[in-house]
């Protein structure tokens, strides 16, 4: 059986390899995308005091330091049994929300965009943000750089730091807004509104207009019917930082509705001998196997699963671009209600228009007489024991679960984050688009192996918080070499023996 390996995969945070196996026919016979880096915030946060977790697991990764950030805050509101004040949530929601529009930028600019905006067989020393700003200009360039730039002020301001934020505390925020910094991040949120809105525009003129970046998109090679998972606000609209955890299944019916404080009782876990990455699915379903449709309990948390688990997005110019997206691509209300879109590329599509939706609410919180309230701490009187924290995150939902003694010494975390939700949907993905692409006769070009590495990398993944599965063993291959390259000898330890059956 003949291998071919993409290692390393490129444009994701974190380590992975794929490595697809050809038949004699030399057809895909099965495709393994593989983590083979390990990162035990669960273990060696044991024993340590519950208000340490802001701090501590928003080291796990240093794209969504924020997001870490803020569940394990909201998981020690729960975990102390106090309740934030309003202006205490909208402070952080706008926190939150500048996070948002940078990490969005981020993905769209750097990592997924240059394979529409420079080609997905362009060479790949020109498929970065330099081939980028080349084929846009050098003003765009800037735009990209100041959206950030101002942006990490805004989070710096408010979390205390630039990187690794620390303001979070128990039913409170350590940082005020004064009226002056008010007015500074209102006039921030108005640039980002204009970003966003530049922003779909350029998907428009490049990837829309574009017949085979359209036939691309809408490809069976990149499609998969699966459930659907993402927070809502009363109005079953989009929300980031607050809400219920809504779950549609392939053809729109919403499927169950949760408080994040209940994710055990519906998400469950599973894990493989050949990657460190858990697989959830959803429980009552049931593990199926990786494949799609309503039998199997494979559930996807994205950009695109965000706005299919939503009637809507609770902004009016998101609103529009939402009903947009869903026109365009071909969705029919059913109810009231837009069916799904199952095209998976179009989440970076889906992903600009939650950064104009980011952008939109961070205006609006910033223009709330609240937000300059003084009063954003809080003293805890009661004694910590159990407490859910959850948002999502740009990449999915994001649940942080911690139990502690009587003296608040943690006894038990437990991490479901972004990514690790994606991981199932992201490995038949690949596995998917590997089969579409490669045939017997197909010559391998970096272009095809880069189309292949598409279907993780719309996903937007964070290798380093999703590995978390601890097996207890070292993995371990040795390959040995001749002179010309040959293979002389492959030896292994605890490695699948089915990746070279």
């Amino acid at each position: 059986m003949k291998r071919i390996t993409i290692d390393p995969i490129t444009r994701l945070e974190g380590h992975g390899k794929i490595e697809i196996f050809l038949d004699e026919e030399g057809e895909v016979a099965n495709a393994y995308f593989q983590i083979p880096e390990l990162r035990g915030f669960e273990q060696f946060c044991l024993g340590r005091p519950a208000e340490e977790m802001p701090r501590i697991t928003n080291r796990i990764c240093g794209v969504c330091p924020e997001a870490h950030h803020m569940a394990a805050t909201k998981a020690l509101d729960a975990l102390y049994h106090v309740e934030p004040s309003s202006a205490v949530k909208k402070l952080r929601e706008m926190f939150y929300m500048a996070f948002y529009v940078t990490d969005h930028t981020t993905h769209f600019y750097a990592l997924g965009g240059p394979d529409f905006v420079v080609g997905p067989d362009a060479p790949k020393a020109e498929r970065n943000i330099l081939g980028v700003i080349h084929k846009v200009g050098v003003e765009v360039g800037k735009q990209v750089i100041d959206c950030r730039m101002r942006n990490h002020h805004v989070i710096q301001m408010l979390g205390g730091r630039g990187i690794h934020p620390v303001a979070g505390l128990p039913g409170g925020w350590a940082k005020a807004v004064g009226e002056e910094e008010r007015q500074e991040i209102e006039a921030i949120a108005r640039q980002n509104v204009d970003f966003a809105l530049f922003s779909l525009k350029v998907f428009d003129d490049i990837v829309l207009a574009n017949k085979q970046y359209v036939d691309m998109v809408l490809s069976d090679a990149f499609t998969h019917r699966t459930y659907y998972m993402g927070t809502v606000d009363a109005n079953n609209h989009v929300n980031f930082y607050d809400g219920m955890i809504r779950v549609v299944d392939p053809d729109g019916k919403e499927f169950v509705k949760y408080h994040p404080r209940d994710y055990a009782q519906h998400i469950a876990e599973r894990v493989e001998p050949w990657t460190y990455l858990k697989f959830p699915y959803l429980k009552v379903v049931g593990w199926k196997g990786f494949v799609d449709g309503r039998e199997s309990g494979v559930y996807c948390a994205t950009p695109l699963s965000r706005l299919n688990a939503a009637d809507g997005m609770a902004t009016p110019r998101a609103q529009e671009a939402f009903e947009k997206f869903y026109e365009t691509l071909g969705a029919k209300k059913i109810n009231g209600r837009y069916e799904p879109v199952h095209y998976r590329l179009a989440t970076h599509w889906a992903r600009l228009i939650e950064l104009l939706f980011a952008a939109e609410r961070m205006l609006e919180l910033a223009q709330d007489p609240e937000i300059t309230d003084p009063n954003v701490r809080v003293v805890v009187k009661n004694a910590p024991d159990e407490g859910v924290g959850s948002v999502e995150a740009p990449r999915g939902t994001l649940t942080h679960h911690y139990q502690t003694d009587e003296n608040g010494m943690l006894t038990k975390v437990n991490l479901i984050v972004g990514t690790t939700n994606n991981y199932a949907p992201i490995a038949m993905s690949v596995k998917k688009a590997a089969q579409s692409l490669i045939h017997k006769g197909a010559v391998i070009t970096d272009g095809l192996l880069n189309r292949i590495e598409m279907a993780f990398r719309l996903y937007d993944p964070c290798m380093s918080c999703a590995t978390h599965s601890l097996p207890g063993q070292m993995p371990l291959e040795v390959v040995i070499r001749d002179a010309e390259g040959a293979v002389v000898q492959r030896l292994t330890q605890y490695v699948d023996s089915r990746l070279y059956d």
